[in-house]
């Protein structure tokens, strides 16, 4: 059974950095896009960053195009997001996902597998 932690997230103050790992286990993740979404309260969940299977192409929303990357760890079932430049409006709950056909949409509703999610708050 497909499972992803997310045993990032916390509090950081605007302009600070963080870097939010998600494990994946109990599939061959190598073979499959990766991606993050966020939700804010009262918002709806969108798609922050993914990356396909082989890491050549990687696909970034645009409020934080030039601030986060997204990076996976092949050897270890990892994918990060590394967000630099933060700022209130990134406080959400991050999501970790798969897409095992590879899509890298930035719809929920094409993505197979999520993780629990994982706080992140961004103080002015």
């Amino acid at each position: 059974q497909v499972q992803l932690e997310e045993p990032g997230g916390g509090l950081v103050q605007t302009g600070g950095l963080l870097r939010l790992p998600c494990a994946a286990s109990g599939g061959t993740f190598i073979r499959y896009a990766m991606g993050w979404f966020r939700q804010a309260p009262g918002k709806e969940r969108e798609c922050v960053a993914g990356v396909s299977w082989n890491g050549g192409v990687r696909n970034y929303a645009d409020p934080v195009k030039g601030r986060f990357t997204i990076s996976r760890d092949y050897a270890a079932d990892t994918v990060y997001l590394q967000m630099n430049s933060l700022k209130p409006e990134d406080t959400a709950v991050y999501y970790c996902a798969v897409d095992e056909k590879n899509r890298i949409l930035p719809v929920t509703g094409s993505w197979a597998y999520w993780g629990q999610g994982t706080q992140v708050t961004v103080s002015s």
